[in-house]
């Protein structure tokens, strides 16, 4: 993280602003809005800013800036043409250690301007570190578009029943759990449709209702991350990691994606590796029925799918039979999400009429596929976990039919900024692991499509 993000409080406080084109109108405009009280030096302004001249927002001082105009000022933005005196403001603001901006120059800043959605006093601030302003505003247009004007009535609202929640729940997890149920509920609802006051009654039956007991029931939420990529995650996933009190969560769920879930969740790691497990499933299944039972809401974050060779069948058996409401979120699996990323489509109408997904081992670490199955012409098979078995792999589908030139990829850590795809044969296939190092995650994609991959190959290519 290159900055702290943090919010000032200036209302009421001096604020200088050095330059008087349009630049520095839009900071005045901004500070303004803040409650600032805002000096601006410069030998002449522009229509905008004598206008609010005019109209007592800003006291203009008429000339080139001077060393004492940073005296018992806060905050300084300096938005002129003159590279030279932007420089020497800098300077002087950072020696006497005042927080300084200077407009297009992230090197002589102390702090940045972010873009902000204002749903006051509900703020979402978008930065890029000063590397590029145009990117900053574009997320936040498209931040925008998610982020209903009524979440600032929605605050509003909150902040006038705080107390009255806190004293009806003085623990703190029960209160946390109140108010998620509130904000993701009815509640909320009603006010995003203009029905202020019937939220404000819904909101105080809830909390004179003495029969609702928040958090006693815990509940484990199955959730699949996908093959890697943190964009590939649902909406009630992502819903999901944010509320979260405990997660337990496998090997190949990547760092981005664990950046999403709530900052204060406990983290439990429960990854899996040939022949190196940290928990076994059945400790991984008592884990998820006893943090339940205390009351926790439990994120069981998985790649992939959770019901495509991620053994999520198995956890929610236990807790079916343990009673432990639970509740199930598909993810991108891997063979589609590392497939796509490759250019390489799983079915096609010259190639491939059906698809087969198979796990390279089975639970006692042995390969014994239906291997005449796989043979067909016209199918794509897809192996999981299947890096170890190559060799076996390799000379059984070539022994039951299958063209020794039949074209492999095998695409390593897919969807990541880190893939790589190698394009070989059944033929050659068996040595590349060791050639070129291979490690897991890899999936092994077998069939006439993958001749398509040099064609459609897009993510990672330069165009």
């Amino acid at each position: 993280m290159d900055y702290l993000p943090v919010f000032l409080k200036i209302e009421d406080t001096p604020c200088l602003v050095v330059g008087g084109g349009k630049v520095a109108a839009r900071k005045v405009r901004l500070l303004a809005r803040a409650g600032a009280n805002i000096t601006l030096v410069s030998p002449a302004v522009c229509d905008e800013i004598d206008a609010a001249v005019k109209q007592g927002t800003v006291t203009h001082i008429k000339r080139r800036f001077q060393d004492k105009d940073l005296d018992g000022v806060v905050l300084v933005i300096t938005a002129t043409d003159d590279e030279a005196l932007n420089r020497s403001v800098s300077e002087l603001a950072k020696q006497q250690r005042i927080p300084v901006n200077v407009v297009d120059s992230p090197d002589l800043c102390s702090f940045i301007m972010p873009s902000i959605i204002d749903r006051s006093p509900v703020q979402v601030a978008v930065s890029t570190g000063g590397a590029s302003p145009v990117l900053a505003r574009l997320l936040r247009a498209r931040l925008e578009s998610f982020i209903p004007a009524a979440y600032g009535r929605l605050a509003k609202l909150v902040d006038e029943y705080r107390q009255r929640v806190k004293d009806r729940f003085p623990d703190s997890e029960h209160r946390r759990y109140f108010w998620e149920s509130i904000l993701q509920g009815r509640v909320a609802e009603l006010l995003f449709a203009g029905q202020d006051e019937k939220a404000r009654t819904a909101l105080q039956g809830a909390i004179d209702d003495v029969d609702t007991h928040y958090g006693e029931t815990g509940e484990v939420y199955l959730v699949g991350a996908g093959p890697g990529d943190p964009d590939l995650v649902t909406f009630r996933a992502l819903r999901l990691m944010q509320q979260a009190d405990v997660v337990v969560y496998d090997r190949l769920v990547s760092k981005p994606i664990l950046e999403l879930v709530r900052r204060d969740a406990e983290l439990i790691y429960a990854g899996k590796q040939r022949d190196q497990h940290t928990l076994s499933q059945e400790s991984i299944n008592e884990l998820l029925v006893r943090l339940a039972k205390e009351g926790k809401r439990v994120l069981r974050l998985k790649g992939g799918d959770p019901f495509i060779f991620g053994r999520g069948g198995e956890e929610i058996e236990t807790l079916a039979a343990e009673q432990i409401p639970f509740q199930v979120v598909p993810g991108i699996t891997a063979a589609s999400g590392c497939a796509s990323y490759a250019g390489i489509p799983l079915t096609h109408r010259d190639y491939a009429q059906s698809c087969i997904f198979v796990t390279g081992h089975l639970k006692d670490g042995s390969v014994d596929l239906d291997w005449e199955r796989l043979a067909k012409p016209a199918q794509t098979i897809v192996f999981y976990m299947g890096l170890h078995s190559i060799p076996v792999l390799s000379r059984e589908l070539i022994a039951h039919g299958l063209s020794k030139d039949t074209p492999v990829a095998l695409v390593q850590q897919g969807t990541t900024r880190d893939q790589r795809v190698f394009i070989e044969t059944l033929e050659t296939m068996p040595d590349l692991p060791e050639r070129e190092q291979l490690k897991a995650p890899t999936i092994i994609i077998v069939g006439e499509v993958v001749q398509l991959q040099e064609k459609l190959s897009w993510f990672g290519k330069e165009q």
